[in-house]
């Protein structure tokens, strides 16, 4: 008889008592990344209007929410810069309040080069693990951190904010809501919205660092910001930047009901909601997992070999297990697949 969906009733990683024949991880020939969508020309945002690269302003005149929309946290995730492009092109019209789009990392962007598109991550670290206000404050200095630095007067007055991101192995896309219930609520309005993905996720974070929907402004017990961080599809794909065009167009347009009232006036679908469990990290360099799992695929029983590490072998916990973002090369110390199960409570602060 099968358990309950999401009770433990498996170990995630068991320890094998003899060597294979085989070692898993060794001798897998390179991937190839196929990159269908080309960089977006954003010479408009090197010396914008705001007066700070990569920033641009679009104020309403009339009180009302301080929306804040990033993109291009990482500097080969650039469909978020088509999707900012393309409704700076086309301008935006605002009943209320103020708009701020962001193209974070422009020096990393900078070095994007189609015959290595991996590369363009970051230029010194992750510009998505500064966030903490030890960090932001301390005398490290760094590219991304110095960008961070310029970014964080931003970052601090939004009432809304979106982070837009892809990924590099495919995965379906999904909402990330720092553990606060506000920022569920404005997930969860998004995801209710017609063409957007409906799984609204908490997890347990980054050990690298803090990320941007994780600033001190939105993690306050007391305070009223709201974030969350739209995974939309993989790097380089068209269908990506529509999808990032769908969570514009959904929040701009609902924006004043989830600040009054933390949920939308119109809604197309019921969000799914989803807790990660289990952080599950590279500790060998030959991980591998057992199929190339695609991220969003829902695992049925507890007890499903996932993936080898070293000598050991990485198990679902329990049925309904939701693999989130499976990274198909993690190295060394890497975060390689998150475990995840649905839950029908809300997310509580």
């Amino acid at each position: 008889m099968s358990c309950k969906a999401g009770q433990r009733h498996h170990p995630v990683r068991i320890r094998q008592p003899r060597l294979s024949e085989t070692l898993p991880g060794f001798g897998q020939p390179p991937p190839v990344f196929k990159v269908s969508l080309p960089p977006p020309d954003l010479a408009r945002w090197r010396l914008p209007p705001s007066g700070v690269p990569g920033v641009w302003i679009f104020d309403s005149g009339r009180s009302g929410p301080e929306i804040v929309i990033t993109a291009m946290v990482h500097g080969n995730e650039y469909a978020g810069g088509w999707a900012l492009e393309n409704f700076r092109r086309r301008g935006v019209s605002l009943t209320s309040g103020r708009l701020t789009f962001i193209v974070a990392n422009l020096e990393a962007f900078d070095r994007f080069d189609i015959s290595n598109p991996v590369m363009a991550r970051h230029v010194d670290e992750d510009l998505n693990r500064l966030w903490h206000s030890a960090r932001l404050n301390g005398r490290d200095h760094s590219s991304e951190l110095e960008r961070a630095r310029q970014l964080q007067p931003y970052i601090a007055r939004a009432d809304l904010l979106l982070d837009l991101h892809s990924t590099l192995w495919p995965s379906e896309p999904l909402f990330i809501a720092s553990p606060r219930q506000r920022s569920a609520e404005l997930a969860c309005a998004l995801a209710a919205g017609r063409n957007l993905p409906q799984t609204v996720l908490t997890d347990l974070g980054h050990q690298g660092g803090s990320r941007l929907i994780e600033h001190a402004h939105f993690m306050s017990p007391g305070g009223t910001g709201r974030s969350c961080l739209l995974e939309a599809g993989s790097h380089w794909e068209t269908g990506t930047v529509t999808v990032m065009e769908s969570a514009i167009e959904r929040l701009l347009a609902q924006a004043e009901a989830i600040h009054l009232r933390g949920h939308a006036t119109q809604e197309s679908c019921e969000p799914e909601l989803a807790v990660v469990t289990d952080n599950i990290i590279a500790r060998h360099s030959d991980f591998s997992f057992v199929r190339p799992w695609e991220g969003g695929v829902t695992i049925p029983k507890a007890g499903t070999p996932l993936a080898h590490d070293g000598h050991d072998l990485i198990y679902t916990p329990y049925d309904e297990c939701l693999l989130i973002m499976p990274n198909l090369r993690p190295r060394r110390g890497q975060l390689a697949v998150r475990l995840a199960r649905r839950t029908a409570a809300p997310f509580r602060s």
